[in-house]
């Protein structure tokens, strides 16, 4: 029998980018798109550990197969960590990847690269068969750019920028070298590969 493991977004990006990470596991990934009555899940979390697990376990609920779940959030050191939480929809409700970026590049207008210091976080969610639970986090300092760069990537990639390059100038491999959702992928697999043992 094929062991399947929910993943609880609707962002492509994101389902592309966590199938990247976890290849050479012997699991079949879904996700929304592979279901018609995919629940509609509300982040109606203060943090981003419990919006994953909202999603997981909501998803889990649904299906009872393993689902995991990731929530990531831009902290920008001169905003008092925000967007954080917010991060999607930092500009506003129904608001594109682009008209978040246009907004934060607007907030730190004047500042220097020295007062542009972020860290990206994700924490990632994951409920096994019988509803055991378990989050890990991971994370990513860098800096806020004075402009959209790049082609690859999403979210706040083209103006989050690391060693001199935005997130969006790397390519996915490259990325998920460093990323912070990499990172919590990482710590997580081994908990998956038990699960699934």
């Amino acid at each position: 029998m094929t062991k399947k493991l929910v993943l609880a977004t609707n962002n492509i990006h994101k389902v592309t980018e966590i199938q990247e990470i976890l290849e050479g596991l012997a699991i079949e990934i879904r996700s929304a798109s592979d279901y018609d009555d995919f629940p509609q899940i509300e982040e109606t979390g203060g943090t981003l550990e419990e919006n994953a697990f909202l999603k997981a376990t909501a998803v889990w609920k649904k299906y009872r197969l393993p689902s995991l779940a990731d929530d990531t959030g831009l902290e920008v050191e001169r905003l008092d960590g925000a967007p954080g939480v917010y991060s999607a929809r930092f500009a506003g409700p129904g608001c594109s990847f682009a008209d978040n970026n246009r907004k934060l590049l607007g907030l730190m207008e004047g500042l220097s690269i020295g007062q542009r210091s972020a860290v990206f976080k994700t924490v990632i969610a994951f409920v096994d068969k019988a509803g055991k639970s378990y989050a890990v986090e991971g994370s990513l300092k860098g800096q806020i750019g004075f402009e959209a760069r790049g082609q690859y990537g999403f979210g706040y990639d083209p103006i989050f920028v690391v060693g001199g390059r935005t997130l969006a100038e790397m390519t996915p491999e490259e990325k998920n070298r460093i990323s912070h959702r990499s990172e919590a992928l990482r710590r997580i697999r081994p908990i998956i590969i038990r699960a699934f043992s």
